[in-house]
């Protein structure tokens, strides 16, 4: 295995594929580099000397700008490296021509068929809270429901769990209600109850007044009208039970349904496995007529002109420079740094600027063109590359990524994490050594990217375990009952 890679010809910095000692002499292209430094595995060094302020390049982009002269073979990290960006900026429309390679065939999978035309990828009864003090009473309504009832002909009954709707205003009761309402008509939910309290400001009836079309197969109760609250949402999910157990997984296609896009715990590989390969499955999907959610707002910073380049026209430019500068303002107006980014664990991981982590995280998006720019609550209108506006938290941009209607998540992650959203949230190791360390939390692993697997035997590898999933393999996540539903609360920085 290489010791060093650079991911771009421009790039004047190699990636440190194994833990590299200072005095130790690697080879690249025929040029002998001595090391001047230790190098942690995932993180830099420097191809040649550069001076103070020169810029390093990286994804063939500009991730920031040397503190001090480092010479060749020397870490190239926080110490020495610092972002150039600023505050807000000012984007100008320059559309680049966006044709995709011929792909690979569409593939059949096995999923459920609403009565509106949606489709599912899992037949789950939910119990969907307006307020957070009703938790406890739902809790025992499955267990209830799970001494009385057999629950093996659907795949599962799940509290969406939160603690808001109560003594919020103004716009931040809109947005609980939004997302709320967005899980009730969610498609991989076979029937869902809606419980409220009853004094609250998210009121059953103005919940129900709002929500739309929603079908026969949502029930609303009010537990301070029940004499027995429990008793009667048990006799409520009984009877949506009966109705489930009559549905059954029906032939459909791979490109029939709709997937996130996500990374956390990202580190140095994140960009050069996982998130390409991400970005080489979402081509795959939109050639054949699919439909991917790209978000994370603040993990574009840095990135967000070549996102812009690919806007279908100057309507939807528009749309995400006022995504991307709303953000910005959001930091602004609640008096956080805008770039005080990348974490603790991203740095340990080898990302040093927010440069860094964003060439690497957009590289989700592959190569097609954007087509529509989504609000935080707002649901998916067309197929093909969509960017969605949500925080860089993890559990609130995958809830955000079910509430648009994804029917699962794919999220890539160098150090690991073992959370899932109300959807399948499959977890994608960035390197092997994850992969083997936590097959508990890992779904699939990338980092044989990097021994000598080329992309296109990943694409298939991946899509053949993508099928068993939308075909009713659980996630890790489910296995592990991890199934978390986070909302933005305005007023708090994520």
């Amino acid at each position: 295995m290489q010791s060093v890679i650079q991911i771009h010809p421009l790039d004047n910095v190699l990636v440190a594929l194994t833990e590299l000692k200072a005095g130790e002499v690697i080879e690249h292209q025929g040029q002998q580099i001595k090391l001047g430094s230790d190098v942690p595995k995932g993180h830099k060094l420097a191809l040649h000397a550069l001076a103070e302020n020169e810029q390093v390049i990286k994804y063939g982009q500009a991730i920031g700008h040397t503190l001090a002269a480092v010479g060749a073979g020397e870490h190239l990290h926080a110490h020495n490296l610092k972002t150039n960006l600023s505050d807000l900026d000012s984007y100008s429309y320059e559309p680049v021509d966006v044709s995709l390679k011929e792909q690979m065939a569409d593939r059949d999978v096995m999923i459920y068929r609403r009565p509106n035309g949606e489709v599912g990828v899992r037949n789950e009864l939910w119990i969907v809270p307006t307020v957070g003090c009703v938790n406890g009473m739902a809790k025992q309504m499955i267990k209830r429901l799970e001494k009385e009832e057999d629950l093996s002909a659907i795949d599962g009954i799940h509290l969406l769990e939160h603690t808001y709707g109560c003594s919020q205003l103004g716009d931040d009761h809109l947005t609980t209600r939004t997302i709320l309402q967005d899980m009730v008509k969610h498609p991989n939910a076979g029937g869902v109850l809606v419980v409220g309290l009853g004094c609250e400001n998210n009121q059953i009836g103005a919940f129900e007044d709002t929500l739309g079309e929603h079908g026969d197969r949502v029930r609303f109760m009010v537990c301070q009208a029940q004499l027995d609250e429990v008793e009667y949402g048990v006799n409520q999910l009984k009877e949506l039970l009966a109705e489930m157990k009559q549905d059954k997984r029906e032939p459909g296609k791979l490109s029939e349904l709709r997937f996130g896009l996500e990374c956390g715990g990202s580190d140095g590989f994140s960009g050069i496995t996982a998130n390409p390969m991400l970005g080489a499955f979402s081509d795959y999907l939109i050639s054949n007529g699919g439909t991917t959610v790209l978000t994370e707002v603040p993990e574009m910073f840095g990135a967000e002109r070549l996102l812009m380049s690919r806007c279908k026209d100057k309507e939807t430019f528009e749309k995400l420079v006022a995504m991307i500068n709303d953000f910005k303002s959001y930091f602004i107006e609640h008096k956080q740094p805008i770039y005080e980014n990348p974490s603790p664990g991203n740095k340990a991981g080898g990302i040093s600027t927010l440069e860094d982590k964003s060439l690497g995280c957009t590289q989700k998006s592959g190569q097609s063109q954007v087509i529509d720019v989504l609000h935080y609550g707002e649901r998916l209108k067309h197929h093909g590359l969509n960017l969605l506006s949500a925080p860089g938290n993890d559990a609130v941009a995958t809830s955000a990524l079910a509430a648009a209607g994804c029917h699962m998540v794919l999220f890539s992650t160098g150090r690991g994490t073992p959370y899932g959203g109300p959807v399948p949230t499959m977890k994608i190791a960035t390197n092997t050594e994850l992969a083997n360390r936590k097959p508990h939390w890992i779904d699939f692993n990338a980092g044989t990217l990097l021994e000598g697997v080329t992309m296109q035997e990943q694409l298939i590898k991946f899509v053949d375990k993508l099928v068993t999933l939308v075909n009713g393999q659980p996630t890790r996540n489910e296995v592990n009952e991890f199934k978390e539903l986070a909302i933005f609360k305005l007023g708090v920085t994520l």
